[in-house]
């Protein structure tokens, strides 16, 4: 079974249509998965959305996915102000259709034969929103997987891609496809391919038009657009300026 993962689009369908044209150009794929964080912070969120599901891909929700889709205090748990406002116009953007099937999605999704299973979430497999950084000390990994029994757990949120083992099990961020953070411009996203003894996984790096992008951020009547285009173009955490030249 060959999967490829997609994740953390936010709104950027020039992003996820330059992801699916280079899967294509990989050989396609089994299955399709969408991992969360489909429209927050982009210009086209209910066109990503539609493209998704052209595919037939299966989706489970990521932690914006949850504010958009919230009916009450505690679904917005993690969120600020700014994605209030930004929550309250991707609903407009997206329709009681589309919101109705965003509210659906599951919080996890499970492939593969037992003994050897992957296991996709958003951002780990104990909540939504909390960053699985990939220097992350045993400590945090035992209290947000060290139960879990999946071979393989691939997951986005944190928008850099890497892969390390931990106690036996594969761990792979699969990068974001619309908005990257690790200093290089490009979307990624990851392949992983079932094996006998494992898991194999192939990260992607694909270009996209970032300018239009820009563009359409700056026409589309989303709050916030210029700080919402600066973090386009800057792809990276400012807390790794020192780290990614």
């Amino acid at each position: 079974m060959r999967i490829a993962i997609f994740s953390d689009i936010h709104g950027n369908l020039v992003g996820l249509d330059a992801c699916l044209s280079d899967l294509q150009n990989q050989g396609g794929a089994d299955v399709i998965v969408g991992a969360g964080d489909f429209c927050m912070d982009g210009p086209k969120p209910k066109k990503v959305l539609q493209r998704l599901q052209e595919i037939g891909a299966q989706c489970l929700r990521g932690n914006t996915d949850r504010y958009i889709c919230a009916q009450s205090d505690e679904e917005l748990a993690g969120s600020d102000e700014g994605d209030r406002k930004q929550a309250a116009w991707q609903r407009e953007e997206i329709g009681e259709k589309q919101l109705g099937w965003l509210r659906d999605l599951p919080f996890a999704l499970r492939f593969g034969e037992p003994g050897n299973e992957l296991l996709v979430v958003h951002a780990n497999p104990a909540s939504d929103d909390e960053h699985l950084w990939p220097d992350a000390d045993d400590a945090t990994l035992e209290r947000l997987i060290g139960s879990e029994r999946a071979a393989a757990i691939a997951f986005g949120h944190l928008h850099i891609p890497y892969a390390r083992i931990w106690r036996g099990k594969l761990l792979v961020n699969v990068a974001s496809a619309g908005l990257p953070k690790d200093g290089d411009p490009r979307a990624g996203y990851a392949l992983l391919t079932e094996r006998s003894g494992g898991w194999e996984v192939k990260h992607r790096r694909v270009a996209f038009d970032v300018k239009k992008v820009a563009t359409q951020l700056a026409d589309c009547g989303i709050p916030e657009s210029a700080e919402l285009i600066s973090t386009l173009r800057r792809h990276r955490y400012k807390r790794l300026k020192t780290l990614i030249p």
